[in-house]
């Protein structure tokens, strides 16, 4: 039986005035209401309305609830079973899934004479389905809304039924006023009546009637009922491309609408709501003329070119809505509700550029937030440091990848290729911050690096004397030195590190180079913590320190702060821990490591040092020197890198000298998460269980690392420097580094050639496939074309030619891949790979002193091992304290299902 509904319309509409739509008398019924959308968002409408929920349905959930602060709401197995046990409702939501939808609605309808509005959260209902509601609906005289709606609002009753208009606080967005609001979409009715607060604008009703392909309650009922509704003074539309229910509309009251999707305009396909797909004449454009010719304006309203009219505006911005209204309105005489609140322009409530330098129009500072945000932001802002979710770390990184087409590998999203323009002390920084120090906070490394690494008499030497002296391969003896540095040799540093975090955390320090008064934290230290920042009597190596620091140009906070506390006599420890807080200060407040990381910082620079240093035997390690070299002078005015070069080669390195062996050392730095010496290192920590970071051991996982290195993986280097000494045994070269050298390259690589084609040819004819490969020449990926190059091999030799530095040994592999191919022993010209360069660079190093017999092959061995050691003790930092902050306990072990026996 038809009923009869508002007046104006050849079919059926119930609803005359928007004050109609969602009131405090409706009662509410809730299809699928233990779903898992219906189930956060009912309890949220039930509170906000005063509970208005009178039941909700589920199959098979009978005698269930859904717990609500307002009490929990009774579950049915069907509608007809609610109403049997007393309740009624006038209001139904449909959270069914888009094929049960329709015999929804029917139940709904065929259940219960008394219902008049049926809300259709669902969404992509097919077009035949929509069509039978829609007549369901009209046969009984049931307004509908939807499908794919977010719900309905009314700010002055506070109600809301549906879907999730408002969010989960919907107090805040649904505030009185007198603007009516119809929206395609759902999350957009939320942010324009929230937008329109900025100009003082609220809302009393607001509806999302959804953008499915059928509108069940479309503008020109939405402007009817506004028309009837004497709290609605204006009102707002937001439209999508789609359909012609906006077509010959009649608007009597001033309204601004908002018209989106130009884009969609060539679509084929609909790309997110079902209905936003414009056929012929209903797309975007279309829409925007008919609105402009209602309001009697010829273009789009924005703040440069405000268009408007008595009668309304049209925008393509909903930012632009709020002022466009206000003009509007302005032109009727009608104010706007309440005093605006906040603004639409750009404010940043949080902001973090990662210490890159932005310029001044990109830099947008942080602001405030408005209540209750800003409470909650004060509450994140206190937790320092970077969090990261943890997860299985087997065969994974966050430090480090391998791009495996160009063979070049990222640490902390940065090219090797790139980092072997830095200085060891500068990727050692690198590794654990996550950005490059600068001038200033290089000099603050150097000193913290340098300060520990001579160590006369100190165990740490002595014991990697011992390991030496059992003939132990490099890695072993460096191991023996680490496994020393535990938990007792760092809890000073650690500690002064972690009073300074807890003393100056809040204080919303940058930097901790820049000036800041601390004397207030300074009064209130306790004795027992001025005890454990301070030497007692004094101490000699902290008194260098300090000297030194008083030379450097540059200041900290934390190290002053240190100073002071103890009187001018803290322990040098103490002194090691306020370095490392200065270093580690900015990446900690811009959450780029964690706390974990920030406090163990002095643990890692105290390893790197001791690996440096142990690699000196300790009759070296005179009371005031080191490789001769009077101590105080490499604390003022030596580099780590320098110091490395000298544990190597007992001297100061030329500046040509430095930079290549800066650039080795860069080369060196990481091959992804899947090498040996990686998997070492992160194995480790795995067995220590990274859940609790506090019980992972730094020098232990560093021993990982060093122990997941040998001769095959780290010493192999040698090989390719034995090589090239056989070829130049005769050469009587003087300096490698001589362009002049007069030594005639390709006949020195012919005759090998010669020699080479020879051997293979008989090993191959003996049935011999192992036969002895050249080494540094060919590549796995590298291959396959009439010239092959390594493109790391080739930036660097780009980069050595740059500098001036010429190099006979990788002039000789070019010449001899070359020769290799015009004699046929290849059947194109090889790559010289990233290998060789590796060699030539520590080969001319060492070439005087092996050319004079001042150093034995079995030295250059060791220091071409130890050299590798020192490079790839940068990546594998990075991958220890990764590890540490990323995985899971016991994660890099293999299931036993992937193993097999071999018997």
């Amino acid at each position: 039986m038809h009923k009869k509904g508002a007046e104006g319309f050849p079919y059926y509409v119930g609803i005359n005035s928007l004050a109609e739509v969602a009131t405090r008398e409706d009662r509410v019924c809730v299809l699928n209401i233990l779903g898992t959308e219906s189930r956060s968002v009912t309890p949220t409408s039930h509170e906000f309305s005063g509970g208005n929920v009178a039941f909700g349905t589920s199959p098979g959930r009978t005698g269930q609830s859904l717990p609500t602060k307002s009490g929990p709401i009774p579950v049915y197995n069907s509608v007809k079973e609610g109403l049997a046990a007393g309740h009624a409702f006038s209001t139904g939501v449909v959270y069914l899934p888009p094929s049960g939808v329709k015999d929804g609605v029917a139940e709904m309808v065929r259940a219960n004479k008394d219902l008049k509005k049926i809300i259709i959260v669902t969404e992509k209902i097919s077009v035949s389905d929509a069509r039978t509601i829609r007549a369901i609906c009209q046969m009984n005289g049931v307004d509908a809304f939807g499908g794919n709606a977010l719900g309905v609002a009314d700010a002055w009753s506070r109600v809301r039924m549906g879907g999730a208009l408002g969010g989960s606080k919907p107090e805040e967005s649904l505030i009185k006023g007198s603007i009516a609001l119809f929206s395609n979409s759902g999350n957009f009715t939320t942010t324009i009546a929230v937008y329109l607060t900025s100009e003082g604008w609220g809302t009393t009703t607001s509806i999302s009637s959804g953008k499915d392909v059928y509108i069940h309650f479309a503008p020109r009922e939405f402007l009817h009922a506004v028309d009837n509704d004497n709290r609605s003074k204006g009102s707002v539309i937001y439209v999508e491309p789609g359909g012609y229910y906006e077509r010959g509309l009649r608007i009597n009251k001033p309204t601004v609408v908002c018209v989106v999707g130009r884009w969609k305009a060539k679509l084929t396909k609909a790309c997110g709501h079902a209905g936003s797909l414009a056929g012929s004449g209903d797309d975007a454009r279309a829409k925007e003329q008919w609105f402009m010719n209602y309001f009697g304006v010829d273009g789009i309203y924005t703040p440069e070119n405000p268009i408007f009219s008595k009668k309304g505006a049209v925008v393509t911005n909903i930012a632009h809505i709020p002022e466009a209204l206000t003009k509007v309105m302005a032109l009727n005489g009608i104010k706007p509700d309440f005093e605006p609140r906040g603004s639409l322009s750009l404010k940043c409530w949080f902001g973090n550029s990662q210490g890159l330098v932005l310029p001044d129009e990109l830099d947008v500072k942080p602001v405030e937030a408005v209540a209750p945000y800003n409470e909650q932001i004060e509450i994140i802002s206190r937790q320092i440091g970077a969090q990261f979710p943890r997860q299985t770390m087997k065969d994974a990184s966050g430090a480090s990848m391998m791009d495996p087409g160009t063979q070049v590998t990222k640490i902390h999203n940065l090219s090797i290729l790139d980092a072997s323009k830095y200085s060891l002390e500068e990727n050692l920084v690198f590794a654990l911050l996550k950005s490059f120090p600068d001038q200033t906070e290089k000099e603050f490394a150097n000193l913290a690096f340098n300060a520990f690494v001579h160590m006369p008499g100190d165990p740490v030497v002595l014991a990697a004397d011992a390991a030496r002296e059992a003939e132990s391969s490099p890695n072993s003896v460096l191991s023996t030195a680490v496994g020393i540095i535990g938990k007792a040799r760092v809890r000073d540093a650690k500690a002064a590190s972690a009073l300074l975090l807890d003393l100056f955390q809040y204080e919303k320090i940058e930097s901790a180079t820049n000036h800041f008064d601390y004397s207030k934290i300074l009064k209130k230290l306790s004795a027992e913590q001025k005890k454990a920042l301070s030497s007692g009597n004094g101490n000699h190596l902290a008194a260098r320190i300090i000297s030194t620091l008083g030379k450097m140009g540059g200041k900290s906070i934390f190290v002053e702060f240190v100073i002071e506390a103890t009187n001018g006599k803290p322990s040098s420890d103490a002194l090691l821990g306020a370095i490392w807080a200065t270093l580690g200060w900015p990446a900690l407040m811009k959450r780029k490591i964690s706390k974990a990381s920030f406090l163990n910082l002095p643990w890692h620079s105290k390893i790197f040092s001791a690996i440096i240093g142990a690699s000196v035997p300790s009759k070296k390690h005179e009371k005031e020197s080191l490789c001769g070299v009077p101590f105080t002078e490499i604390l003022e005015n030596w580099s780590f890198t320098e110091v490395a070069f000298l544990s190597l080669v007992g001297r100061r390195p030329s500046t040509i000298e430095l930079f290549e062996f800066t650039l080795l050392l860069g080369l060196i730095i990481s091959n992804g998460p899947g090498t040996i010496s990686a998997q070492g290192s992160k194995g480790a920590v795995s067995a220590d269980g990274p859940e609790q970071p506090e019980r992972v051991q730094i020098n232990k996982c560093v021993i990982g690392f060093l122990t997941h290195t040998g001769f095959a993986h780290g010493g192999n280097g040698y090989e390719a420097i034995a090589f090239l000494i056989d070829q130049f045994k005769d050469s009587k070269l003087q300096d490698p580094g001589d362009r002049k050298h007069g030594i005639n390259l390709r006949a020195i690589a012919d005759k090998y050639s010669k020699w080479y084609s020879g051997y293979k040819k008989s090993e191959k004819e003996a049935g011999n496939i192992d036969y002895a490969k050249i080494p540094c020449v060919n590549h796995p990926v590298f291959k396959g074309k009439e010239v092959n190059v390594d493109p790391r091999e080739q930036f660097v030799s780009r980069l050595l030619e740059e500098r001036g530095s010429y190099n006979i040994f990788l002039d000789f592999y070019h010449n001899l891949v070359r020769s290799l191919f015009e004699s046929k022993v290849t059947k194109n010209v090889y790559c010289v790979n990233v290998d060789a360069v590796i060699a030539v660079i520590l080969l001319k190093i060492f070439w005087k002193a092996l050319a004079e017999k001042a150093i034995s092959g079995q030295e250059v061995e060791t220091a071409a091992f130890t050299t590798f050691l020192y490079g790839r003790m940068i990546g594998c930092a990075a991958e220890i304290d990764d590890h540490l902050n990323r995985g899971r306990n016991m994660d890099t072990r293999t299931p036993a299902s992937q193993v097999s026996f071999v018997g």
